[in-house]
């Protein structure tokens, strides 16, 4: 037999025995600890809501669900990380939108690709509100809208940062208004919401979980909320749409995605551990009672939203000129 025939033969024995060792490998997962990187530091939103599912997850795949945290800017270091790990099912990212959608109109450059990141499910939807300091003049949207007009540039509205999702909500409501803000960025939620309270900023565009106690301690007052629908909790605030401007949705949203090239048997088995977590009783109230909605859904459900806010973000952040070095 000829040289080239042996190395045929031997390649093609070799492809024969690699195959099934694959299929056994997904057919058996997991067999061991799967980790999952959180962009936040610990005790932040993402990290809180990821422990939660993670314990629900555990109980439905049959091994313990670690979590790693790996925050900086603005999630591109998680993302990074997960990005470059093997695609093996046993390092998972959970992150807020930012690096699956702004963060690619947002940076110059980053040191993965968003859009090859494969979507496993989403964790929880939460509801962002306008939000303003005790003591402000304006009681509704409109009257807001009114007093800012006639205030051009008066107003300080505070974020958790440049390219957050309440930057970027307060800038897709002055393009939508017409009105002229002055932004104050924050290093995170925490001392943004301080000043709030303190009255040294007017406003700010933030979730639900945060301004809920300001709320009802009278603290801070919700003008409305950014959700396509009234909420339960506040079923007598209105939307921003209804109060008069068209299409006006901005909802924060934490999920779960996997490394490139992860086979689609894990991509489902985790989507499955991910649905049957959030629909164990005392984990969705859990959820609730932090002020967000358990999610779920389908892979394409996530891939979909990533798409949709990625155009959505992309138009604000080229329209307000947002440049992230």
């Amino acid at each position: 037999m000829k040289r080239r025939d042996v190395i045929k033969l031997i390649g093609g024995a070799a492809a024969g025995v690699a195959m099934p060792s694959v299929t056994l490998a997904q057919s058996d997962y997991p067999n061991k600890p799967v980790k999952v990187v959180v962009t936040v530091p610990a005790g932040g939103g993402v990290d809180t809501m990821t422990r939660i599912v993670a314990e629900g997850m555990r109980q439905h795949l049959g091994q313990p669900v670690i979590i790693e945290n790996k925050g900086g800017q603005s999630g591109n270091l998680g993302a990074e990380a997960v990005f470059a790990s093997e695609p093996d099912g046993y390092t998972l990212l959970a992150s807020q939108p930012a690096p699956l959608t702004v963060n690619m109109v947002l940076y110059k450059k980053l040191n993965y690709d968003p859009t090859a990141l494969l979507p496993v499910g989403i964790m929880t939807r939460i509801p962002n509100t306008l939000t303003v300091r005790s003591g402000f003049p304006a009681k509704t949207v409109q009257e807001f809208i009114a007093y800012a007009k006639a205030n051009p540039g008066k107003l300080n509205y505070a974020s958790q940062g440049n390219g957050t999702t309440s930057h970027l909500t307060a800038e897709m409501f002055s393009q939508a208004t017409g009105i002229k803000m002055t932004h104050v960025p924050y290093r995170g939620t925490a001392p943004a919401v301080n000043d709030l309270i303190a009255g040294h900023v007017d406003l700010m565009f933030n979730e639900l979980a945060s301004s809920m106690e300001m709320h009802k301690a009278g603290r801070a007052h919700i003008l409305a909320v950014t959700t396509a629908k009234r909420i339960e909790e506040l079923p007598n605030l209105p939307t921003v749409i209804e109060s008069g401007i068209p299409d006006f949705i901005s909802d924060t949203w934490n999920a779960i995605t996997a490394p490139p090239k992860t086979p689609p048997a894990v991509i489902a088995k985790l989507n499955a551990a991910l649905n049957a977590a959030l629909k164990m009783p005392e984990l969705r109230a859990t959820i609730l009672r932090l002020h967000a909605e358990p999610a779920g859904g389908d892979t394409k459900e996530l891939a979909d939203l990533i798409k949709a806010d990625t155009v959505r973000w992309g138009n604000v952040v080229r329209a307000a000129n947002v440049k992230i070095e």
